[in-house]
């Protein structure tokens, strides 16, 4: 049984036991007070899913019931650590490059990880994004790593985006420590990636499919790492990626430190634990329900009027940074171009694209350059940019748990944002 410590009781959800408790899914059909059951309106699929993804599931919810007009006023609570950095007992030039970075107190999630991975114990960690999770266990794990150079560490997360970004994290706390990483992602050529799995690599960042790939190439050795990461964990798994992260961890010596972040637990998260986990202590460090925080509403529309109804919405002034999810790859790519030629200047993010042109629509959007980001459930972790105003949910989300990924785009921190649904007309 996971041993938990938790900072403050969980909104909306219980942090995970080991009792089975699973997070809510709209796949359990709501119903509204008044009786109505689901909403159509736009095709839902699951184009941000794994290449080896499971099949498309139809939303079997109610998105009315999320109307939230006047949402509770978030005030970030000032969290008092009880550690400092030069608590943890991290090596001096870990500590001085911390100093140098102006970090100054630990997150609640980097205060509480960070004392039981540098023990060596298998930890859930339970947070948000944008908590400080990466740098909770790049630090604890790049001192073991300077302990010993024998130390192999792989890194694994659901999409490109997140691996670059746990990357880049790497290299910010790790310089000049004579330690490397290589990056391994799909959608960029894989020989670059096999020259420089050759070197002597501490740390293997990567999405399962294409890790798997190099592995079944033999140009990565699993049996060699010592720690495992699964960041974004519930991610990767709604994105179909189990068996591929079985196969992964089938492979790893057992004696292994296993690292397990996640924002909700489900039963298959829940079953993943319990293989292949090793008496994990659960950190729970969630602050706050995020579908009660941002501005919820419907959109209707007619079938035919659909298009027409967006441009009236994005003729609003204060829509002025906007995040639009849709379904399917290439409604996605359709819908931005469409918006395009209305004059509204567009991006959009989705699986057929290359990691450049991925990175080259999101840097548009991110420098204002693009007013509107069209993306699949790719986007809904993986992208933090700032100020964005509004989530627009033009094609339904599959979960509950996809729903509070994509609105949680707007509305970070203290500030204030708007989620809206499109529904179709009865």
């Amino acid at each position: 049984m996971p041993t938990q410590t938790s900072r403050r009781p969980q909104s909306g959800r219980r942090p995970y036991s080991g009792s089975g408790n699973s997070g809510r899914s709209f796949n359990n059909k709501r119903r509204s007070p008044g009786g109505g059951s689901r909403f159509g309106g736009g095709r839902s699929g699951g184009a941000g899913r794994g290449s080896r993804g499971g099949g498309r599931k139809q939303p079997t919810f109610d998105p009315s019931q999320f109307i939230n007009k006047n949402p509770i006023e978030v005030k970030e609570e000032a969290y008092t650590p009880k550690n400092t950095f030069s608590e943890f007992g991290f090596h001096k030039d870990i500590a001085a490059t911390i100093a140098k970075l102006g970090i100054e107190n630990p997150s609640p999630i980097q205060d509480e990880a960070i004392p039981h991975l540098m023990k060596g114990k298998d930890v859930i960690g339970l947070a948000e994004t944008g908590t400080g999770k990466t740098a909770a266990f790049l630090l604890p794990l790049i001192q073991k790593t300077l302990t010993n150079k024998h130390e192999k560490t792989l890194i694994l997360t659901p999409t490109r985006e997140l691996a670059l970004q746990a990357e880049s994290e790497f290299r910010k706390f790790g310089a000049g420590f004579k330690l490397y990483a290589t990056c391994c992602v799909g959608g960029t050529s894989i020989r670059p990636q096999i020259r420089a799995l050759k070197r002597n690599n501490h740390f293997v960042i990567g999405t399962p499919g294409r890790v798997l790939d190099l592995i079944n190439r033999g140009d990565i050795q699993p049996q060699k790492f010592t720690n495992i990461v699964l960041d974004e964990a519930d991610r990767m798994l709604d994105m179909g990626f189990i068996h591929d992260m079985r196969k992964i961890l089938e492979n790893v010596p057992r004696d292994r430190q296993t690292l397990f972040f996640s924002a909700t637990m489900t039963k298959e998260a829940e079953n993943l634990v319990n293989d292949f986990m090793r008496s994990p202590i659960t950190v729970s460090v969630k602050k706050k329900d995020v579908t009660n925080s941002i501005a919820q509403d419907v959109v209707t529309f007619e079938h035919a009027h659909k298009f027409d109804t967006l441009l009236a919405l994005l003729g609003k002034d204060e829509l002025n940074r906007v995040i639009i999810f849709g379904s399917m790859k290439h409604s996605v790519e359709k819908l931005a171009n469409e918006l395009n030629k209305a004059g509204v200047k567009a991006e959009s993010i989705h699986g057929n694209k290359s990691h450049g042109q991925r990175q080259r629509s999101l840097s548009a959007f991110k420098s204002g350059n693009a007013r509107v980001l069209v993306a699949t459930d790719v986007a809904a972790r993986g992208i933090h940019v700032d100020k964005v105003s509004h989530v627009i949910n033009y094609d339904l989300p599959n979960t509950f748990e996809d729903y509070v990924h994509r609105i949680g785009r707007t509305g970070r921190g203290v500030q204030k944002g708007q989620a809206l649904t499109f529904v179709q007309k009865k």
